[in-house]
């Protein structure tokens, strides 16, 4: 999922969504609610592998920094 579909989802901009995601310490309730949208546990979100909440496939997920 990129993340501009992410953030259509959370109805905020990706802009937006990617300021909240790359804060030292993004909030629980930012991390709650695209957990939701994806469909995981938060905890999820801190694991080296992510799977397809519809189809069970395996996602490489590659994050990196503007700065």
């Amino acid at each position: 999922m990129l993340l501009k579909d992410l953030a259509e989802k959370l109805g905020i901009t990706p802009i937006g969504l990617s300021q909240s995601i790359n804060q030292e310490y993004p909030q629980l309730q930012t991390l709650e609610r695209i957990a939701n949208a994806l469909g995981v546990d938060v905890s999820e979100l801190f694991t080296k592998k992510y799977r397809c909440p519809n189809c069970g496939c395996e996602l490489n997920i590659k994050i990196e920094s503007s700065k």
